[in-house]
């Protein structure tokens, strides 16, 4: 008999165009039908120095290494002993070629975590993001033609438990709203990691920028992940908004340079929308978070990638320990986030120990008074992680390193979507050492609280 475990970690309140594809009219979901893998009609339903330049000739003319598979040949069909077709029928073969574009992923290591999960061992897979991965769906022009509604990484896991009916499996949901790869790299030891995954999927390609500090705060999120000491496979999972905005440009960059398997969603919505196939409407609410629609579509193409490396997996060999040089500066490879579970302050000064966010509950808040709360830490760099309000009540705090302001941090949100969790980097200093930190109100703050969600370092 099958068994499952659950483990919804935080969950909170909330490159490049691909290939062409086929034209068509704006069409709704049960519209869309195209050949499915076994050759059926099915309609849509539910279900800081960079060392290397980027893509070089390897991904342009698709040649391929020990491990790895031509993007085009993962799109054929194929009549393979226990593949699942995908449960939507969204995105035609030609269409998926905008969302697997890259010749040069090495699947060995996903292989590897099939072949495992085939023997009935039990195996752990883990999704961290943003609120997309955290199961936040908009409200898209058709969904009500799409259900039941779920978001693309329950689609993601139920690929797993469907291909291999009789494995344990242990499902991590690391999502947490308004995250970026910055928060990440510094929860991905207690909220991924410590979890000894096999294999974690990675999506931050809508709450990063497009800038060089994102671009390293995800390489060494993702060099964490591979260089674990149980050596997990990643996969990479590129969002993006209907209107364009997303960090494939930076992140594409890692992945490519560590041959990692790859998935674009942007790619494939833009050439959705160009193809005049589905309008943006259709496929996001917001903009930013996929409609019902989005993430089942989502689902679709990395379901395929899957089952495209399901087909081979016997053949692709073992994989290899990684040991690729990083594309950027390691700064934060052993990142932590510290809390009250894990630091007490030297001072409270009017801050209490408190519990008002639900994805860091170990903070510390001021309701009156002048802060001051003072903590004693050995870092390099230095962020903190505070909880902005929309309700005008909270205000603006100093932040001081050794008795010097460096950074006053804004808590007030009003007029913003909701709550959430915001991140500064604040100091980057020369080495490891012992510094004070104080937390303090600035003498113009407009509001009394301010919560302390934790404090980021690295060393």
């Amino acid at each position: 008999m099958r068994k499952k475990k659950w483990c919804c970690v935080l969950m909170a309140a909330l490159l490049i165009a691909g290939c062409g594809a086929d034209g068509g009219e704006n069409r709704k979901p049960d519209d869309a039908q195209t050949a499915g893998q076994n050759g059926t009609e099915t309609g849509g339903q539910e279900s800081d120095e960079v060392k290397a330049d980027g893509q070089g000739s390897d991904a342009a003319d698709g040649t391929e290494t020990d491990g790895q598979g031509d993007a085009a040949d993962r799109t054929a069909a194929a009549d393979v002993d226990g593949m699942q077709a995908p449960p939507t029928d969204y995105v035609s073969e030609e269409l998926y070629l905008s969302a697997d574009q890259w010749g040069s992923c090495d699947d060995a290591a996903l292989a590897a975590v099939m072949r495992k999960a085939e023997s009935g061992e039990p195996v752990t897979i883990a999704c961290i993001g943003g609120s997309i991965t955290q199961g936040t769906i908009s409200n898209g022009t058709d969904d009500s033609q799409v259900s039941p509604k779920k978001c693309y990484a329950d689609i993601y896991f139920s690929w797993w438990e469907q291909t291999f009916p009789d494995t344990e499996f242990t499902f991590i949901n690391a999502g947490i709203g308004a995250t970026d790869s910055y928060i990440g790299v510094h929860r991905v030891q207690k909220d991924v990691l410590d979890f000894s995954p096999d294999l974690v999927l990675v999506e931050f390609s809508v709450n990063d920028g497009d800038s060089l500090t994102y671009k390293t705060t995800y390489d060494n999120l993702v060099r964490r992940i591979l260089l674990a000491e149980n050596h997990p496979a990643a996969m990479l999972l590129f969002m993006g908004q209907t209107n364009g905005a997303t960090a494939i440009s930076q992140h594409v960059l890692i992945g490519f340079n560590y041959k990692l398997p790859m998935v674009s969603y942007t790619s494939l919505i833009q050439d959705m929308m160009a193809q005049e196939v589905y309008t943006a409407k259709q496929l996001s609410g917001d903009e930013v978070h996929p409609s019902a629609l989005g993430h089942a579509i989502t689902g679709e193409i990395l379901w395929k990638y899957l089952n495209a490396v399901y087909a081979q997996r016997n053949e692709l060999p073992e994989p290899q320990d990684f040991a690729v040089d990083a594309v950027t500066r390691e700064c934060y490879m052993n990142a932590s986030l510290l809390d009250r579970e894990t630091i007490t302050p030297t001072e409270f000064g009017s801050f209490t120990e408190s519990s008002i966010f639900q994805p860091f509950p170990n903070d510390w808040t001021c309701e009156s008074g002048e802060g001051g709360i003072v903590f004693e830490a050995s870092f390099e760099r230095l962020g903190i992680l505070y909880h902005k309000t929309v309700d005008g009540l909270s205000g603006q705090f100093d932040v001081l390193v050794d008795g010097e302001r460096v950074a006053t941090l804004n808590a007030d949100f009003s007029g913003g979507w909701g709550n959430c969790a915001d991140a500064r980097e604040v100091f980057v200093g020369d080495g490891v050492e012992q510094h004070t930190v104080e937390i303090r109100k600035a003498s113009d703050s407009t509001g009394d609280l301010f919560t302390i969600l934790g404090l980021m370092v690295a060393q």
